[in-house]
Order: structure tokens, then C-alpha cells, then sequence
């Protein structure tokens, strides 16, 4: 029917209205700042950048790839690349950003520049409550604030963030695993060259002697 899903929204309003003078449960807000919801697990505000360990600066993720850039549909997000590497969270050189800003006056918590990373580098924060009396610079945010902790990805979104760290520990043994037999194929050529020089050299040898 026609209008069947307004009929069923506008029922669900008047059921919580009518029900909140004689259900506390069917109340739908709340004395804010005094009360506080808790946010739900898929609550999404502002975008952050992730971090593994105790220094920010050497735990980024962010190897300034700058895909999420690139794809920002109101292009909030810059980043400049450093010239020079550093080891990753997995141990490999990689760039970093030596400049990473994002414009919170202009995001509009898409959460494309989440979905487009290859390096689980950047999540959506909970946090709202960041208004300022500076209209031009305090709502630019700087790597240095954008920066935040594995655990304090882990507090906002436990399950998401449980199957990041999960697969990304899959790729580290995997990337293990491939150093593993590359080394193991390289010593076991190693030794066969050795062996076939070593055989030669007998040969060589041994006909020497005859001659």
C-alpha cells in the first residue's frame, strides 16, 4: 500500500511519545551535557588515524598513499609525502605523511576514506563534541591530534577492530611465511651451487691427476 511505511513511522512516534509518561525506556532523549548515551558501536563522527604501539609518530599506519585524498568527495583531507622511510608496523620501509590535515568544518563523515584504505590507517572517532571559537584554524586537525591508539580503536568499535587486528596479524604471518621460503630457497640454491662447484672442482681435479 501506498504511504504504508509513513503509516508505520508515524505509529512508532506516537507509540514512544505516549509511552514515555509511563515507560523511562520509551524516552528518546536525554538532559544533555548532564545525561549521556552511550554511543552505539557503529557510530561514526570524525575520521582519525590509527596507530600501533607507544610512539604515534612511529606506529602510523599511514604510509601516505594518499588514496583517501584522492577520493574525499568535499577533498578535506591533505597530505603531503615524506621524502625519506620508516619501518612499518610489519617492518618494511615505507613513506609516511609528513603532512596530514583534515578540515572537520568540511568532512561530512562518509566514511569513504575509510572504506578505500588498503592499510587500516584511518577510522571514524566517536567523538563529537569539537566546537571552537576559531573558525579558521581549530577545525583543522593535524596529524598530531589526528593520531590515536590501536586500544582506543579497540574501545569505540571492539569488533571491528578485532577483525582488523585479526587480519592484519594473517598478512604478518604471511608475509612471514613468504621471507620464510624465500630464504629457505635461496640457502638450499646456495648449497646446491656450492655442492655443483665443489663437484667440478673434484673432477677438474681428478682428471688432472690422470693426465
Amino acid at each position: 500500500m501506498v504511504g504504508e511505511g509513513i503509516l508505520k513511522g508515524l505509529a512508532e512516534t506516537a507509540r514512544n511519545f505516549f509511552g514515555s509518561y509511563v515507560d523511562g525506556e520509551r524516552l528518546t532523549t536525554v538532559q544533555f551535557p548532564e545525561q549521556r548515551l552511550a554511543p552505539i558501536e557503529a557510530t561514526r563522527d570524525f575520521p582519525f588515524l590509527v596507530y600501533d604501539g607507544e610512539d604515534w609518530h612511529a606506529g602510523m599506519r599511514c604510509v601516505a598513499c594518499q588514496i583517501c585524498e584522492k577520493e574525499c568527495p568535499p577533498k578535506c583531507i591533505y597530505i603531503e609525502k615524506s621524502a625519506d622511510k620508516k619501518p612499518d608496523a610489519m617492518g618494511k620501509a615505507q613513506f609516511y605523511p609528513a603532512k596530514f590535515d583534515i578540515d572537520i568544518s568540511v568532512c561530512m563523515s562518509c566514511q569513504i576514506c575509510v572504506e578505500v584504505c588498503p592499510f587500516e590507517a584511518i577510522k571514524m572517532d566517536t567523538e563529537f563534541e569539537l566546537s571552537t571559537d576559531d573558525r579558521f584554524g581549530g577545525l583543522l586537525l593535524h596529524k598530531d591530534k589526528l593520531a590515536k591508539s590501536n586500544e582506543h580503536y579497540h574501545r569505540i568499535h571492539p569488533t571491528e577492530a578485532a577483525a582488523v587486528d585479526a587480519g592484519l596479524a594473517a598478512e604478518r604471518m604471511a608475509a612471514e611465511a613468504r621471507t620464510k621460503a624465500a630464504a629457505e630457497a635461496k640457502a638450499a640454491a646456495d648449497t646446491k651451487a656450492a655442492e655443483a662447484k665443489t663437484a667440478a672442482a673434484s673432477m677438474q681435479a681428478s682428471g688432472g691427476g690422470t693426465q
